[in-house]
């Protein structure tokens, strides 16, 4: 008998992100249709950038060319969501932008005012090739945060 996994024909880490990305859909959701965040509750939502789809001002582009944290607290309007993303206004040195954000865009999602946290693998790499083409399909080492929040962080890297 093996010690080695077999690989999955199933792309289960595909299938995981995806599931937690909905998470954050929700969550968006439940403010667009209230208007406003409850109580202390607000956002930090980090994407990447040049990820297709993600649709925000040049100079925005030019001064975050891979990776971009938005905060959706106070001062936010026109907040949308989609089953694919969701858009949102913004102040950026006092100059208002609308942004268009895939939920396949998302890395980060992190909720402070309870501890809670989201990261997720950019489900497109440098060369284009999607992570699960790459055949990563190792069981996920699941690594609880040291200084005892809600967070986890989900690994589907292949073990070397």
């Amino acid at each position: 008998m093996s010690d080695e996994t077999p690989d999955s024909l199933i792309p289960y880490d595909e299938i995981v992100q995806e599931a937690l990305r909905a998470v954050v859909g929700r969550v968006l959701g439940e403010v667009e249709a209230s208007g406003r965040l409850p109580g202390e509750h607000h956002f930090y939502i980090t994407f990447k950038t040049g990820a297709p789809g993600v649709d925000i001002p040049r100079h925005l582009t030019e001064r975050f060319p891979d990776e971009m944290t938005i905060v959706i607290q106070n001062r936010f309007w026109d907040l949308k969501v989609r089953d694919d993303g969701f858009e949102v206004g913004l102040s950026f040195n006092q100059a208002p932008a609308k942004l268009a954000i895939p939920f396949a865009a998302i890395t980060g999602f992190v909720d402070p005012a309870v501890n809670f946290a989201l990261q997720f693998q950019a489900q497109v790499d440098e060369s284009g090739v999607r992570e699960h083409d790459r055949a990563e399909n190792d069981s996920p080492r699941l690594e609880p945060a040291e200084d005892g929040s809600n967070v986890v962080s989900v690994d589907f890297s292949r073990k070397k």
